[in-house]
């Protein structure tokens, strides 16, 4: 998802932390409030997961997948406000740099899991894209001192989508809407490869000699 440190967002990452800004304030509040709703999340998903007879999801699973799905939205929304309130009032601090990312991750990671766990999407979509968001993170602390790598339009595609593909999965419509979400999830993974690919060579290209 697209927060105020991922590495297809805002660079945020390497802005400096504002003097007076208190680990303490709203947009944290929101990155820890998106750590709490990831477990919630989770049960909601698996506690009574189920499928009929035709294959399709039962009655009581149903309600909770369409409450899985509202939490899903819920943090999603919590990751795109913060780092607008962060950016906007000045808020960067070092607690928000360390664990938006780790609560952004732990979010989209559940979900591919989940949706793996459940025969939903295939391993190999999940591998893929968990690979690429943790290496890219990683990476880009690690290079962070050769320049700032800006944000590409494929890297907030990527975001979008893999947050609409994500969305349309996890609802209990498994017929048509599931089928979409899945279609959207393939993009997203094209995507993601892509930006992933661009990342890697930017970083170990030539120096930026840019500001950022």
């Amino acid at each position: 998802m697209l927060g105020p440190h991922d590495p297809d967002g805002p660079e945020i990452a390497t802005a400096p932390e504002a003097p007076q800004a208190s680990a303490w304030n709203l947009p944290n509040a929101l990155t820890m409030l998106r750590v709490v709703l990831v477990p919630v999340f989770v049960w909601l998903l698996m506690r009574d997961a189920g499928y009929d007879d035709d294959g399709g999801v039962t009655g009581s699973w149903a309600v909770d997948r369409w409450w899985a799905t509202g939490v899903f939205v819920v943090a999603t929304v919590t990751d795109w406000v913060d780092g607008d309130l962060a950016r906007r009032k000045g808020l960067i601090t070092a607690f928000g740099k360390l664990m938006d990312p780790i609560a952004d991750k732990a979010l989209m990671g559940s979900a591919l899991v989940c949706l793996s766990l459940l025969g939903e999407l295939p391993w190999w979509v999940t591998v893929v894209i968990l690979v690429r968001e943790v290496g890219i993170t990683l990476m880009r602390f690690v290079v962070i001192r050769r320049g700032v790598i800006p944000a590409s339009r494929g890297g907030k595609l990527k975001t979008v989508l893999q947050a609409v593909g994500l969305i349309l999965m996890l609802t209990p419509l498994l017929g048509l809407v599931g089928t979409l979400g899945l279609s959207v999830m393939y993009a997203a993974l094209v995507v993601t490869v892509v930006t992933g690919v661009d990342y890697v060579r930017q970083a170990f290209g030539p120096p930026s000699t840019s500001s950022g």
